[in-house]
């Protein structure tokens, strides 16, 4: 919706709650035409239903007034001797207008000092639970909201299994566009995996004010650009969502508005310099380790390296021995020897498992395993009498990649010699040719709305011919920092400004093996309720969270003993 229609949209709301209500603020003592004044008309309406003023600017904040409107219309039939558990249900299942029947059918007086506490256990418990949605959604949609990291894009810099908070408010909270949702949840219900929003209306893209921009190799949670996933891993139809309602994504911003960045065999260059990270970044490539003893598992496990694979081979193998070991395994092949391989993540089969199937197995240690690593691993493996050579592997300056942005025949890069791309700045002017038409035409297009046609070699937008385009918006490029393993701007291109949603602070939780059954799972102690982000190696403060919440008990013990002695003197 634009502007206009907003304004008509308001105007409408305005008009049927004057025809639905100005009897009954006549009937309370006030004016009829004060039922008719935008916003006033709410703040008297909080008088005559005995509520805070305060409570009129939650009816202005987009998700949270869905479920104060509700609280708003019960409240205002109670207040005319209307109490009845239908009644309620009567005015929230109308979405109000049972109000008119109150008004206009029912000879009903104003109860000027009415109580204000629920009568019953029920509506004690009800009014409870509405009030921590309310304050939780508000907590979720303006300033925190937590997140897990589902996927190694970021390895080893945030581990899957991380749980984190995300801050709203360091680069201000963007407020929600999709004005009709279910509080507390994202882009679908759970457990019936249906939609969760209305697509309309919409409201125009607003952010509150921040203090702080996005600065060059941040960690930032956005909404994916691509997104038109119903559910994940299904293949299916796409589904266009609002901005606000796409799928929320972690990467680091490796370049901010202005910029000029290129990837150079794997490393990001900003104006021609090779970026230098934080030190807590840990980039990951992927590397071939060649032994001509073999690379061992072993070995690989002791550098802290998780991402590869083991085989395990055997000569015979029944069902029920399978069956026993099958929730270990990535998949099984028959060898070129006839031999039976059994493939497994970095974990391997635990010896207990092997001998309770009452198997006879040996690990096939390759003389060759591709790695991803880090540089310092890659290093530390070199450096190994038992490791003769580690090269990192590279796609070649000038081949084509597979999925690459801007997905057009003139542009043949790929993830590790990518570019140089200009990164738009909002107000910012650049040349428009066929050139360069492919890598600005998403934004163009889909981002700023505008309409784009060609004939020959001329450009037109909106109908009007031209050869330069000015950028309505600032844009951003995100990375994972498992390079080579990570679908990020290099894949979709640039991130709008108006899909940032915030920047994770805090590691409240981190568990190992998240993707392998709750059975495996281990809690990294030396993550727990560390920094996002800082210089210098985390710092874990559970243990001084431990002991606040010790101290505090201790605290309250006392104090109830002290009241308690008091009280019986």
């Amino acid at each position: 919706m634009n502007g206009t229609q907003w304004i008509i949209f308001i105007l409408i709301v305005q008009v049927i709650h004057f025809l639905g209500t100005w009897k009954l603020y006549v009937k309370a003592g006030r004016k009829a035409w004060e039922a008719a004044v935008p916003i006033y008309n709410a703040i008297v309406l909080m008088q005559i239903i005995n509520r805070p003023k305060w409570w009129v600017i939650l009816l202005f904040i987009p998700i949270i007034n869905l479920l104060m409107f509700p609280v708003i219309w019960v409240e205002t039939i109670r207040s005319f001797g209307r109490n009845s558990l239908m009644e309620s249900w009567l005015v929230v299942l109308t979405l109000g207008f049972y109000i008119y029947y109150v008004t206009y059918a029912l000879d009903v007086h104003y109860i000027e000092e009415r109580s204000l506490h629920p009568k019953t256990a029920m509506g004690e418990w009800v009014s409870s639970i509405v009030f921590a949605v309310v304050a939780a959604t508000l907590v979720h949609t303006y300033f925190i909201q937590p997140y897990v990291i589902p996927t190694g894009s970021l390895e080893k810099t945030l581990r899957i299994g991380d749980f984190l908070f995300v801050s709203k408010f360091h680069y201000g909270a963007r407020t929600p566009m999709t004005t009709v949702a279910a509080p507390m949840v994202h882009d679908t219900i759970p457990g019936l995996g249906i939609r969760s929003y209305l697509n309309n209306p919409q409201l125009p893209y607003f952010r509150l004010p921040g203090f702080k921009k996005i600065k060059r190799n941040e960690i930032v949670v956005f909404s994916w650009p691509a997104d038109t996933v119903r559910i994940f891993f299904k293949k299916e139809k796409g589904v266009k969502k609002p901005i606000d309602k796409k799928s929320n994504y972690v990467k680091r911003c490796v370049g901010v508005p202005g910029d000029s960045l290129a990837v150079i065999d794997g490393y990001v260059h900003i104006n021609g310099q090779q970026t230098v990270l934080p030190d807590r970044a840990l980039p990951q490539y992927d590397y071939m380790a060649y032994s001509s003893k073999g690379v061992s598992s072993r070995l690989l496990k002791e550098l802290g390296v998780t991402d590869f694979n083991r085989i395990y081979v055997t000569t015979q193998l029944n069902q029920n021995q399978f069956d026993q070991i099958s929730n270990y395994l990535l998949g099984s092949r028959r060898g070129n020897s006839g031999n039976i391989e059994l493939i497994t993540n970095h974990l391997g089969i635990p010896t207990k498992a092997i001998r309770s199937a009452g198997l006879s197995l040996k690990e096939q240690t390759d003389r060759q395993r591709m790695l991803t690593i880090t540089d310092d691993i890659a290093n530390k493996l070199r450096s190994n009498a038992a490791i003769d050579s580690v090269i990192k592997v590279l796609e070649p300056l000038g081949e084509k990649g597979y999925n690459i942005f801007p997905q057009h025949s003139s542009y043949a890069w790929n993830n590790d010699n990518f570019g140089p791309i200009y990164i738009p700045e909002k107000g910012k002017k650049v040349a428009l040719n066929l050139e360069v038409l492919p890598v600005y035409k998403k934004i163009i297009k889909d981002y700023e709305d505008n309409a784009i046609s060609v004939n020959g070699n001329q450009i037109s937008i909106n109908g009007e011919v031209t050869d330069t385009y000015t950028f309505k918006q600032d844009y951003y490029w995100m990375m994972g920092d498992n390079r080579d393993h990570s679908e990020d701007s290099r894949t979709w291109g640039f991130v709008p400004e108006n899909h940032i949603v915030g920047t994770p602070i805090f590691i409240w939780m981190s568990i190992d093996n998240f993707k392998e059954g709750w059975r495996n799972w281990k809690i990294r102690w030396e993550r727990v309720f560390t920094t996002v982000h800082g210089n210098g190696e985390p710092i874990s403060y559970f243990k001084y969270f431990l002991m606040v919440l010790a101290g505090w008990f201790v605290f309250d013990y006392f104090r109830r003993k002290k009241k308690k002695t008091t009280s019986s003197k």
